[in-house]
């Protein structure tokens, strides 16, 4: 996995080099002056994470962070300033905790439920790690048909994605002996996250937002949180 986002980073690091070179020159074959531009294949995400509508019970803390990438394709549409751009690709969001661990229990009949409790260790770092693999849907206007390297861009769209992995992870020192515990389990989250998208930026870097338009958590299995993030995109090639 570090393999392949190491190949996407030096991708939008080439993408970004090639911009510098395509100011546009007419030339006799292509009359209008506009040449192929780039369509921003490649997007990067580095994201703060947080939830809205968490109870007082819940003390989230430190900075929650979260890292996509995807893969897209777009679509201009007709001889306009708009295109269509879809994708596919990996979201991560990392939530940590402040005195408090997650506790996963089988209540029989009443059902899964998922409980935030005061820590049982001296936790050093506690989190809630969650990875899909998602599909963006985006509507995109670029201000400069001829070098879409630069000028402003804007995109509204929906990202759908299906839950991949989940884990809680806690460390703490036992006699100087750093311990880190580890549990794996999606049974108490939702399968599937829909979230309503933003980018605003100029050229390759743009600020971004995300907004479930679901729960993170399964009913009757948690609370009813709603995941959010903000943060920066680099798009490219």
């Amino acid at each position: 996995m570090r393999k392949c986002l190491a190949l996407i980073a030096v991708g939008v690091l080439l993408g970004f080099t090639s911009s510098k070179a395509q100011d546009v020159v007419p030339s006799s074959g292509n009359k209008s002056g506009i040449q192929k531009p780039s369509r921003d294949f490649v997007m990067l995400q580095f994201t703060y994470e947080n939830w809205l509508n968490a109870p007082d019970s819940i003390n989230i803390s430190g900075l929650g962070r979260g890292f996509n990438a995807y893969l897209c394709y777009d679509w201009p549409l007709g001889k306009s300033n708009f295109s269509f751009a879809a994708g596919v690709g990996i979201g991560t969001s990392n939530i940590y905790f402040n005195n408090q661990q997650l506790v996963f229990t089988d209540t029989g009949s009443a059902g899964s439920q998922v409980s935030f409790i005061d820590e049982q260790r001296d936790y050093k770092k506690y989190k809630l790690t969650t990875a899909y693999f998602e599909a963006p849907f985006e509507l995109r206007f670029f201000s400069n048909k001829e070098n879409r390297n630069k000028g402003f861009k804007a995109a509204a769209g929906l990202r759908v994605g299906t839950l991949v992995g989940a884990h809680t992870k806690g460390r703490y020192n036992v006699e100087g002996v750093k311990v880190v515990e580890k549990i794996n389990t999606k049974r108490y989250l939702e399968n599937w996250r829909f979230a309503a998208t933003l980018r605003l930026g100029y050229g390759n870097f743009s600020v971004m937002g995300t907004y479930n338009l679901n729960g993170l958590f399964k009913p009757n299995a948690g609370p009813e949180v709603t995941p959010y993030s903000v943060g920066i995109c680099i798009t490219g090639l």
